[in-house]
């Protein structure tokens, strides 16, 4: 009898004690938003998404401060985020993404009007929220739950052969890339890209023939590389071609 007490009891203060360990991972800060014509997301947005910054995650992304874009390592997570004023807000928030920068008032995310829109506990609660401009909220890293692999899309800005230029989509994963490195079988060479900017890698001269790559990344205070091990950029690559890894970040 005893021996079911005791386990009864560790069982119940784990109920109650794993809610407080995940509310300890939540953040507190204020909250604005930015319009477009179709409410979406900002094509120009520094992360260097263009077209798919503007639709993905459904058009409910975001800017981020500073601390959070963390010179282009921030661009592609995901955040919960909840407005705190009860009357008016859901208890669930909007999931978004970060596909820009930017911050002003204190403030750690400008949402895209639709994902802004989205705090609101009834769509007829929306107008008020954003009659206030700002409103205070609390969130969270999350994982974005795509079940898709990382993309690659060779940038526009590329010339072949003597200057690539990746963009590195569907990041997906609580992590950040912190580095990419391409590699070369035939000579044996791994080069590190440089981050041009946001979510952007380039290289001049890349090495010749078929290139894998890998990435470093950043969860939980830990680092580590994560390798494709399949052939991601052919050798006779072409600008403006999205290629897809075998890598998922979770």
């Amino acid at each position: 009898m005893d021996f079911f007490l005791n386990h009864s009891t560790l069982l119940i203060c784990l109920i109650l004690i794993l809610p407080a360990l995940c509310y300890s991972q939540t953040f507190i800060s204020k909250a604005g938003y930015y319009n477009t014509d179709d409410g979406m997301g900002n094509p120009k947005g520094v992360c260097g998404y263009e077209e798919y910054g503007r639709t993905v995650n459904n058009g409910e992304v975001c800017a981020v401060s500073r601390r959070l874009f963390k010179n282009g390592a921030g661009c592609g997570g995901c955040y919960q985020v909840r407005c705190r004023n009860k009357g008016f807000c859901s208890q669930e928030g909007v999931k978004v993404m970060p596909t820009d920068y930017g911050e002003g008032h204190g403030t750690d995310f400008t949402l895209s009007y639709r994902a802004f829109a989205k705090l609101a506990k009834q769509s007829s609660m929306a107008q008020v929220l954003f009659a206030k401009g700002t409103v205070d909220v609390e969130y969270r890293r999350i994982s974005c739950r795509y079940g898709a692999n990382l993309m690659l899309k060779i940038h526009e800005r590329s010339t072949y052969p003597d200057y690539i230029t990746l963009v590195v989509m569907n990041q997906g994963g609580a992590s950040d890339i912190l580095a990419l490195e391409v590699y070369e079988e035939e000579t044996s060479s791994r080069i590190s890209m440089r981050r041009a900017y946001g979510a952007v890698w380039d290289l001049s001269n890349p090495p010749n023939g078929d290139l894998q790559v890998r990435f470093l990344i950043s969860a939980a205070a830990q680092t580590k590389w994560v390798q494709s091990e399949i052939v991601v950029i052919p050798a006779e690559w072409t600008v403006g071609e999205t290629i897809e890894t075998d890598v998922q970040l979770s």
